[in-house]
């Protein structure tokens, strides 16, 4: 009877303490997500896929047509202005804007500043500061339109 009695008490204040130390949790603690894995967060960032800046599809269309008929884009018009169009693109600015950078596909400032230099002939009045700003996307969608007769 001693020993029933001792493993009953033995039993008693385990699950005391045990019920004790989850009383003390706080909701924060029990629902503590899993640590992320470290590979994502050593993986180099990729160019977007897309930048139009500002431009919908069908804009986006017109500067693919003219950018495969002028400066050897061989990609779909599919209205998706990708790295394959800005490679395009920056030859052009290479050509006739100033452009020094890579021809890389991507949309860096220094893109930005020839695109820019290249749409002073389409109403764009702001600064050569490499910004796509609210400036650039409106002369860019006047030059969108001017492109529509290559398509």
């Amino acid at each position: 009877m001693r020993l029933l009695t001792r493993t009953i008490v033995t039993l008693t204040a385990a699950a005391g303490i045990a019920a004790g130390s989850l009383t003390g949790a706080s909701p924060g603690f029990a629902a503590t997500p899993p640590a992320a894995h470290p590979a994502a967060a050593s993986r180099p960032a990729a160019p977007l896929a897309t930048v139009n800046l500002g431009l919908n599809s069908t804009q986006a269309g017109y500067v693919q047509c003219w950018l495969k008929a002028n400066w050897g884009y061989t990609g779909r018009i599919d209205g998706e202005l990708g790295i394959n169009s800005w490679k395009a693109f920056q030859r052009n600015l290479r050509t006739h804007w100033g452009y020094t950078g890579a021809i890389d596909g991507e949309v860096g400032g220094g893109t930005v500043s020839a695109l820019q230099r290249l749409l002073r002939n389409w109403g764009y009045t702001g600064a050569i500061d490499g910004i796509a700003g609210s400036g650039t996307q409106a002369a860019f969608k006047q030059f969108a339109g001017g492109c529509a007769g290559w398509c």
